[in-house]
């Protein structure tokens, strides 16, 4: 099956959100052997979606469509398809009673314009949408099958999800005479050439494929195996996989949608029973944030201090401040300090710190603008690892966190911790960071 992607707005013309809607829809087609041909992105002009819909309908047997099905006069989806190919629109009164609930629910009074939203094109299959007012629809031109789904991404990933799917893949089954079985693999600490330089002679049968993407800070591998049967599918998906985790080890961090490093991290801190405490300086309070975004993440994560200002890092964590005086805040005694710290206020297992410069400003030829120090305290150990990240302030910062986050799941794999070469750029002159033991310090291997 041909597939195309229609977005409909003109905040996407004018570049004022991001379409993630595109990429989304094309990797669920994917899921069911459906590739998408085409992305076409419309103004909210009649003129132009019509063009848009009936050049699709000449060229791909599947339309996603998202967007334009709200309540307002520039949503018009529905009215120009229904006019591009000669079909009336009808009021269907179970979407109609359904937006009524929808207002009910909430204690909202429904205006008006929103009984717009249940008026469909005649022959067209009503989509319920669970958690908006907008409902979809599915129209069948030819041979072309148009789905229209929402713009608002929450609605359209579950209608994505819950109706658009079922339908297509039982269209879609009958025609590819195969089945088709992927996931996706979650790698950090390697880059995307030296991955596939990696992994180059895999995945080159015929009913195999390997799909590579970056995704900062990671990179992602989507493997994709092909069956007469479910079962064959599964089978040969499986089996690509467990190559693919013996070749690549600890760098596959997750799988799946779902499964992002801290997710991890949480459950893998969970599984042992221990607890974690953070002390952020130019991270902010990010590696806490992302920790706490993890359902049950109160079951490992007692809590963390950001402490932005070296006053902070003496009264809150117990950094002396002679090391600050001495070395300064981006220095591996106070990385030291912090974890330490950290670890023994909050009472916690292990504690990860940060102390660096994001920049854009505050370098100096000794400590350039992307230095950073990364502190990891155990019972065992208090470590630290010095890195020059040369990203703007945003991606240096969510670096940090990454390799902070993957250092704790590292730890916990009894795997080195160690961040990827590529990014790293130790300052010229600087000698391998040195790490502290409970007992006193010492010098520790360098990092890769």
């Amino acid at each position: 099956m041909i597939a195309e992607v229609l977005t409909i707005g003109d905040e996407l013309l004018r570049g004022e959100i991001i379409d993630s809607n595109k990429s989304f829809l094309s990797e669920r087609l994917l899921r069911i052997d459906v590739q998408t041909h085409f992305h076409t992105s419309v103004r909210d002009d009649p003129a132009d979606m019509t063009d848009a819909l009936v050049r699709a309908a000449g060229r791909a047997d599947v339309v996603l469509v998202s967007g334009g099905l709200g309540p307002t006069r520039d949503d018009r989806t529905l009215e120009v398809l229904a006019a591009a190919f000669g079909r009336e629109l009808h009021l269907h009164e179970p979407s109609l009673r359904a937006i009524e609930s929808f207002f009910a629910r909430f204690g909202r009074e429904m205006v008006e314009s929103n009984v717009k939203q249940a008026w469909l094109p005649e022959g067209a299959e009503a989509l319920p949408n669970p958690v908006g007012t907008a409902p979809g629809c599915l129209l069948e031109v030819r041979d072309t099958v148009f789905f229209c789904l929402p713009g608002v991404p929450r609605e359209l990933h579950r209608m994505m999800d819950e109706q658009v799917l079922p339908r297509l893949a039982a269209r879609s089954a009958p025609r590819s005479g195969a089945v088709v079985r992927s996931t996706l693999l979650r790698t950090f600490g390697i880059g995307e050439s030296n991955l596939e330089q990696r992994l180059t002679d895999l995945a080159r049968e015929e009913h195999m494929e390997l799909g590579f993407r970056t995704a900062f800070p990671d990179n992602y591998l989507r493997p994709v195996a092909r069956g007469a049967t479910e079962e064959e599918a599964s089978a040969r998906l499986a089996a690509l996989v467990a190559a693919l985790r013996e070749r690549l080890g600890a760098l596959i961090y997750g799988e799946g949608d779902e499964e992002s490093l801290e997710v991890v991290v949480v459950r893998a801190l969970v599984e042992r029973g221990l607890h974690v405490a953070t002390a952020e300086s130019c991270t902010g309070g990010l590696i806490a944030s992302r920790l706490t975004s993890v359902p049950g993440a109160s079951q490992t994560f007692l809590g963390g201090v950001v402490a932005y200002a070296n006053q902070a890092k003496v009264s809150q964590l117990g950094v002396d401040p002679e090391l600050l005086e001495r070395h300064g805040a981006v220095s591996e005694p106070v990385a030291l300090a912090m974890a330490r710290g950290a670890r023994e206020r909050f009472g916690a297992d292990l504690a990860v710190s940060t102390t660096g410069i994001s920049g854009p400003g505050g370098g100096s030829a000794e400590k350039p603008v992307g230095l950073v120090w990364i502190g990891f305290a155990s019972a065992e150990e208090v470590v630290a690892q010095d890195f020059v990240f040369p990203f703007d302030r945003q991606r240096h910062r969510m670096l940090t966190s990454q390799v902070a986050l993957d250092a704790i799941r590292r730890s916990l794999m009894g795997e080195p911790r160690i961040a990827p070469r590529y990014l790293e750029a130790r300052p010229p002159g600087r000698k391998t960071s040195e790490s502290a033991t409970p007992d006193g310090p010492s010098v520790a291997e360098g990092s890769p």
